[in-house]
C-alpha cells in the first residue's frame, strides 16, 4: 500500500484520546479516517514515550536563500526598484552572504517573493505591433 500524508498533530492527539477513552483500534481509525496500523503506532508511541510529535524531518535540499536571504532580497529590490535582475544579483552577492547565488536563483526566488517582471501599463494583448501578421485584415 502506498504512503500517505503525515498525520497532524491534531489527529495524533484524538488518536490518544480515543484510544484512552476506551475505543479500539478500528473504532479509532474509522472515525479519524486512517489506517489502523497509524492508530496502533501512534498510540504505542504516546505510551511508551509520551509523545505523538512524528520525528520525520523535511527532506530534499535546503534552499540557497534562506528567510533573512528573502528579506535581504526585498530590501534590495525596493531600494533599487528599477535594478536589472543581473544588478540585483550583484548586489546581494556583495552585501556579505556566505553563498553567492547564481541568475537562475535570483529570478527564481524573486518570483516565488511575487515579483515579475510585467511593467505597469503593458498589455500584450492590446499592443498593435505583436498584433501584425496575427488577425487577418479585412
Amino acid at each position: 500500500m502506498g504512503k500517505s500524508r503525515d498525520l497532524s498533530e491534531f489527529e495524533r492527539g484524538a488518536i490518544v484520546g480515543a484510544r484512552r477513552a476506551g475505543r479500539s483500534i478500528s473504532q479509532t481509525a474509522k472515525l479519524l479516517g486512517c489506517s489502523r496500523t497509524a492508530v496502533s503506532r501512534v498510540y504505542r508511541e504516546w505510551c511508551q514515550k509520551q509523545k505523538t510529535s512524528s520525528d520525520r524531518g523535511a527532506s530534499g535540499r535546503k534552499r540557497l536563500v534562506d528567510e533573512d536571504g528573502e528579506k535581504r532580497l526585498e530590501k534590495i529590490v525596493e531600494a533599487n526598484n528599477q535594478a536589472t535582475i543581473e544588478e540585483i544579483q550583484a548586489l546581494y552577492n556583495s552585501s556579505g552572504v556566505e553563498k553567492p547565488i547564481s541568475l537562475r536563483t535570483a529570478q527564481r526566488t524573486l518570483k516565488r517573493l511575487g515579483y515579475s517582471r510585467k511593467t505597469q501599463g503593458e498589455d500584450p494583448e492590446l499592443n498593435p505591433d505583436l498584433l501584425d501578421g496575427i488577425l487577418p485584415v479585412r
